[in-house]
C-alpha cells in the first residue's frame, strides 16, 4: 500500500519545519501557504503548492497548524466538505473543544474523521523528530495520524475520546506560564543578592527546582529579559484558552490562573498587556 498523501495549511514557525519533516520521510505533500517566501522554500524542498485551502481537500490527511479557533473556523470546514470518505483530518491548533466538536460535525456528514492533535515543543524539536503529540480521536483516524506525524514528534500520546487532548495540553500551558513566571521571578531576586543568571540557571539545570521553563531561558542564549519579551503574546492566549475551556467543561482552575499572575509578564487577557515584559532585572 502506498504512503497517505498529505494536505498541510498553516505553515508557520511550527508548521513550516513540520511540512520539512514530512517531506524529508518522503511524504507526498501539499500545502497551502500565504506567503511567497514560504511557498518558494517548501516548493524548493519538493512540496507542491494548492492555489487555495480547498485544493488540499484530495488528500488523505490533511493537517493544519493555525494559530487560533477562528482561522480554523474560517479555513477548514470548506476543506473538510471537499475530503473523501475515510480520510483524515488533524488539527494542531491549541484552541477550543468547542471547535474539535464543530468540525467533526461537518465531517461526519462526510464519513471523515477528525483527530485532535496539539502539541508541546519548538521549531528545533520538530527538526530533530522531538515534537510531544497529544492525539485524541477514532482508534483507527489516531493510527493513521500517529504514522503520518511521526516524521516530527517522538513523544505521542493518546489521550482517549475527541475533546480531551486540547485540555491536556492547555494545563501542560498553564502550568508553563506558572513555571516561567516563577523562574523569571527567581532569576530577579538571585541579581538582588549578587548570584548571576547564568549561575541560577547552572543550578536549576542539575537541582530539584529546575523546569522547562529553566531550560528554556538557558538554552535561548539572549537572557531572561530577553528571551521572555515575546512570551506574553503566546502565554496569555494560551491562558485566556485554558481558562475559556475549563468554564466550558466545569473545571475548576482558579489556582493555576492565579498563580501565573505572580511574575514579571503582563498575562493578563488584553489586548494592550500582551507582549509587554515589566521586569527590574538588569
Amino acid at each position: 500500500m502506498s504512503a497517505p498523501t498529505v494536505g498541510f495549511i498553516g505553515a508557520g514557525n511550527i508548521g513550516e519545519p513540520m511540512v520539512e519533516r514530512l517531506l524529508s520521510a518522503g511524504s507526498v505533500t501539499t500545502v497551502f501557504a500565504r506567503r511567497p517566501e514560504v511557498r518558494s522554500r517548501l516548493a524548493e524542498r519538493g512540496a507542491l503548492l494548492a492555489e487555495a485551502p480547498e485544493d488540499l481537500a484530495g488528500s488523505d490527511i490533511v493537517a493544519t497548524c493555525l494559530f487560533t479557533d477562528q482561522q480554523v473556523l474560517d479555513l477548514c470546514p470548506p476543506i473538510i466538505e471537499g475530503m473523501r470518505p475515510g480520510s483524515v483530518f488533524v488539527s494542531h491548533t491549541t484552541g477550543s473543544p468547542e471547535t474539535i466538536r464543530r468540525l467533526d460535525a461537518v465531517a461526519r456528514r462526510r464519513d471523515v474523521s477528525v483527530v485532535e492533535a496539539p502539541f508541546s515543543g519548538t521549531p528545533e524539536a520538530v527538526r530533530r523528530t522531538q515534537l510531544t503529540v497529544m492525539l485524541a480521536g477514532d482508534d483507527a483516524a489516531v493510527d493513521v495520524a500517529e504514522d503520518t506525524i511521526a516524521a516530527y514528534a517522538s513523544n505521542i500520546i493518546r489521550t482517549g475520546r475527541l475533546g480531551t487532548a486540547l485540555p491536556a495540553k492547555l494545563l501542560n500551558n498553564a502550568l508553563f506560564a506558572v513555571c516561567t513566571q516563577l523562574t523569571l521571578s527567581a532569576i530577579e531576586t538571585a541579581q538582588s543578592l549578587g548570584i548571576s543568571e547564568k549561575t541560577l540557571l547552572d543550578v536549576l539545570a542539575v537541582s530539584s527546582g529546575g523546569s522547562a521553563a529553566a531550560r528554556y531561558i538557558a538554552a535561548s542564549g539572549k537572557g531572561a529579559q530577553a528571551h521572555s519579551a515575546n512570551l506574553p503574546r503566546y502565554l496569555s492566549k494560551d491562558l485566556v484558552s485554558v481558562r475559556a475551556v475549563a468554564a466550558e467543561l466545569g473545571a475548576d482552575i482558579s489556582s493555576l490562573w492565579a498563580a501565573a499572575q505572580l511574575g514579571p509578564m503582563d498575562l493578563t487577557d488584553n489586548d494592550t498587556a500582551v507582549g509587554q515584559f515589566q521586569s527590574s532585572a538588569t
